[in-house]
């Protein structure tokens, strides 16, 4: 007859708890189930998938800090702010080229001499952490040949000073004859800059009826002259008509033929419009 409760199999145990109990001779060992090994193995695969992704971005800064350099542009003949912005797609256009570049330009950006080494873009940050510093030695060799292309340009600025833009040549004064011709024509330069309206035609229609183009024509009969301010010049002006439409920059005598047009024109532009409209005594 079998011996009672001595060699009894034991129960198995569920894999989902964490130990598995095994008596032995009335001893209690403790041993840990599969599900707990493998459990184990999660840290060691984190770690290694950490090590796996740090060189990214390392490689990452890296390359953000040689994007990040500012660029070099030496300014040709025939070049503006405005093309250089257009070709380096500056943020901020001519205006933002202009304001990083001032000392170099100077107050002037309308005018930008050969030679002129512009910088292209903000200077990149300098790493603050750890990784940074690690991306930056990374990057060495890039800087270094920055700096040397940098003393390369100080070196040429040093050598040869910049050719100063030709500038334009300025339009030479026009010249006039000294005669009707000629002191109409200059008349209606000024009366151009003058906003003053009339034609040669109208100019010398009337003159030719007031004084027969004759600058130093006075009246001394017509109720003017009775008054005490007779009529003068080429177009027939008194006195007080000619200081109250005098034309700056002209002469102040009335006789003068270049002062007497314009004088004249200015005050039939007041009363009727232009010395176009005047077809007799005005």
């Amino acid at each position: 007859m079998p011996a009672q409760g001595k060699h009894r199999r034991t129960k198995s145990v569920s894999l989902s708890r964490g130990i598995a109990a095994v008596t032995t001779g009335g001893a209690v060992l403790a041993l840990p189930v599969l599900g707990a090994t493998t459990a184990s193995a999660t840290p060691a695969h984190s770690v290694a998938a950490e090590k796996a992704v740090a060189p990214v971005s390392v490689t990452a800064q890296v390359n953000s800090v040689t994007k990040a350099a500012p660029a070099k542009h030496s300014v040709v003949a025939g070049e503006t702010l405005s093309k250089i912005a257009r070709e380096y797609s500056v943020s901020g256009g001519w205006k933002k080229l202009y304001e990083g570049n001032r000392k170099a330009i100077g107050e002037n950006p309308n005018l930008i001499h050969p030679g002129i080494k512009l910088t292209i873009g903000a200077k990149a940050a300098a790493p603050s952490d750890a990784r940074a510093g690690k991306a930056g030695k990374a990057a060495a060799p890039t800087a270094g040949r920055a700096a040397t292309a940098e003393r390369a340009d100080r070196s040429e600025r040093t050598a040869a000073a910049p050719v100063a833009q030709a500038a334009p040549v300025a339009a030479a004064p026009a010249t006039y004859s000294n005669d009707l011709d000629g002191w109409i024509k200059e008349s209606l330069a000024i009366m151009a800059e003058r906003g003053i309206p009339g034609s040669y035609e109208g100019i010398h229609r009337n003159i030719i009826r007031e004084s027969s183009g004759n600058p130093n024509a006075i009246n001394n009969w017509d109720s003017n002259a009775v008054k005490g301010t007779p009529s003068k010049g080429l177009l027939q002006v008194i006195d007080p008509t000619f200081q109250a439409y005098h034309v700056p920059g002209t002469s102040t005598d009335s006789y003068d033929p270049v002062a007497n047009i314009t004088a004249a024109c200015n005050y039939a532009a007041d009363r009727y419009g232009s010395i176009d409209n005047v077809f007799g005594a005005y």
